[in-house]
């Protein structure tokens, strides 16, 4: 049997350190991860995905809008991207075809 006042307190640990594979992380894993995550989609899609890159702001800095839309599968995504991060995603040969199809990003 404990004596009373010997049990040990949880939040004396220290703070775990953060993952990299933690969805609510920020910094440049995040963003890696989001456009892999849309390279995968855009290479792993139907002829019936429709894709849609829009500049939305030019100053003070670049910010496209990368619109995904499957309608079979009633499915919509709206992505926004920096300039950095639409250039890294357009160097997937595949992806800059299906993005630069006809139109100007």
């Amino acid at each position: 049997m404990k004596r009373h006042g010997t049990y040990k307190l949880s939040y004396r640990n220290p703070a775990p350190t953060p993952s990299l594979l933690d969805p609510f992380g920020t910094g440049l894993g995040r963003c890696q991860r989001i456009v892999d995550s849309l390279r995968c989609q855009i290479l792993d899609g139907g002829p019936e995905q429709s894709l849609r890159v829009r500049r939305v702001f030019s100053t003070p800095r670049e910010i496209f809008r990368l619109e995904i839309e499957e309608s079979a599968l009633h499915y919509y995504r709206t992505t926004l991207l920096d300039r950095n991060a639409l250039e890294d995603l357009l160097e997937t040969e595949g992806v800059r075809e299906r993005i630069l199809d006809g139109k100007e990003p």
